[in-house]
């Protein structure tokens, strides 16, 4: 059985948490709670083949940043989620992709853009097609989610197990992409 580690990435009080525990556990995290790091496992079936996440909850509070080279480093998959009623963790989100790729050194990591608290529209503040032409930007998958209402929650799961088999992440860090290269 395949193992994989998946690191949800995110400002304080988007919903990776709610996610997270949503999708081990079938349950929602009324209360908020600020995390500083939390572990868990899963056995998941993707197109037929079983295998482990292994799913690290990061702190989304800047006072904990420091910590975030080590969960990119031996993270295999990552997971960046905004709350789509605020749209300053949107505008966050940039930089946790370029610190990922900055330490992966490597431009094309497994990686998924979400959009979370879907069930909270009317409260939108973040635009669905902003969130796609930003995926789009980085050539990953988009996914708009509620983890209140569960909605997506497994499919987004589902999907970066699929990212992370086709990736063409090399073994050796050994390549580069051109935005990394120090002069």
């Amino acid at each position: 059985m395949k193992e994989y580690k998946v690191v949800v990435l995110g400002s304080g009080g988007v919903g990776k948490s709610a996610l997270t525990v949503q999708f081990v556990t079938g349950t929602f995290i009324e209360k908020y709670d600020p995390t500083i790091e939390d572990f868990y496992r899963k056995e998941i079936e993707v197109d037929s083949s079983p295998s482990v996440l292994e799913i690290l909850d990061t702190a989304g509070t800047e006072q904990f940043a420091s910590m975030r080279d080590l969960y990119i480093k031996n993270g295999q998959g990552f997971i960046l989620v905004y709350s789509l009623v605020n749209q300053q963790s949107f505008q966050d989100i940039r930089p946790m992709r370029d610190q990922i790729v900055r330490v992966k050194r490597f431009e094309k990591v497994p990686l998924i853009l979400v959009g979370n608290k879907v069930d909270l529209e009317s409260e939108r503040e973040v635009a669905g097609s902003d969130g796609r032409a930003l995926a789009q930007e980085w050539g990953c998958p988009f996914i708009e989610t509620s983890a209140k209402s569960k909605t997506m929650v497994d499919e987004l799961f589902a999907e970066i197990v699929r990212q992370m088999n086709y990736s063409t992440l090399p073994e050796k860090q050994e390549q580069c992409c051109t935005a990394c290269v120090v002069q």
